[in-house]
């Protein structure tokens, strides 16, 4: 398919996680000429393959990919570094005449694309930081979020109170600048992104969704998930660390320090996954301007033929 003055054009393709947004963004990619932006806050750190799902080379069937394996578990990355490079990205792409097709289940980092959002250079204070962190330990992540909810309730109507270093930010941002974090946002919002990007988002079945996410905990498992835990603990990394905090790599820590029975880690993981999932789906309803796509078993090449229908109107 040749499609004309498409330089401003960047694709989305969002959903919760084992939707199979990452075949139809390959499959899409082979079919238009188009490269793969990763839109996932896990698979940005190296050495962790297999609890993130990226995809083996073999999966990636020659399709450069992009904002994979960018840092290290230890280091330190945010919504606003993301805005940064995945925007260095789409326009080298969209610069070689391809088409840049962002694909992941991070909500923070496609609104980031898609809203053009622009962070405020706020003040760090790793003080108050740790000050935050040492009351979620002691009393709890909910005490935490209650103080969000009295300063930006917006905020804290978004934010999971799990999600502790997102509630801290947002606390940090309220600290400095004495402003919400829901209203620099709404303040940044207010000039148009760079490109024009079309939004899909896969939806399926809840039942089959979750027995999906199973299935691929159970593949996770039998391609070396424990060992691939055990292997970034050699390595140095700290169980706090953000990046071994992600699902699949808390439970499995709990496991290996003995703290849950093997199986209960796996319920757990499957469980919260499943929650995830929920809420993944519950952000994405929040972009009006998507089109949802029913997915799942056989459904790739109906769905990027519908994709590249509406890139060829759109133009």
């Amino acid at each position: 398919m040749k499609v004309q003055n498409r330089d401003k054009t960047v694709i989305v393709i969002a959903g919760p996680t084992a939707s199979g947004k990452t075949d139809l963004a390959i499959n899409l990619a082979l079919k238009t000429g188009g490269e793969v932006v990763s839109a996932d806050s896990m698979q940005i750190y190296r050495y962790m393959d297999i609890g993130t799902a990226k995809p083996t080379k073999e999966e990636m069937k020659g399709i450069p990919h992009h904002m994979i394996d960018i840092v290290d578990p230890d280091e330190s990355y945010s919504v606003a570094l993301y805005k940064k490079d995945a925007g260095k990205c789409i326009k080298d792409i969209l610069s070689r005449g391809r088409l840049p097709i962002v694909a992941g289940g991070t909500g923070l980092y496609i609104n980031s694309l898609i809203y053009n959002i622009k962070f405020s250079e706020t003040v760090t204070d790793e003080e108050f930081r740790k000050r935050m962190q040492d009351i979620a330990r002691t009393e709890g992540p909910k005490v935490l979020h209650e103080m969000l909810q009295r300063v930006d309730p917006e905020s804290a109507g978004e934010i999971h109170y799990n999600n502790v270093k997102r509630v801290i930010r947002a606390l940090e941002v309220y600290e400095y600048t004495k402003k919400p974090l829901s209203q620099h946002k709404k303040e940044s919002r207010t000039e148009p992104p760079e490109y024009r990007y079309l939004v899909f988002v896969l939806n399926m079945d809840r039942n089959v969704l979750y027995d999906r996410i199973d299935r691929r905990v159970d593949k996770m498992l039998e391609a070396g998930l424990v060992d691939e835990v055990k292997m970034l603990l050699n390595m140095g990394y700290k169980p706090g660390s953000t990046a071994l905090q992600g699902l699949g790599y808390k439970e499995i820590i709990s496991y290996l320090n003995n703290e849950v029975p093997f199986d209960e880690a796996i319920r757990i993981l499957k469980r919260d996954t499943r929650h995830y999932a929920k809420r993944q789906l519950t952000w994405f309803r929040s972009i009006k301007e998507a089109v949802w796509l029913e997915a799942g078993s056989g459904k790739i090449e109906k769905n990027t033929k519908k994709i590249q229908e509406y890139l060829e109107t759109s133009i």
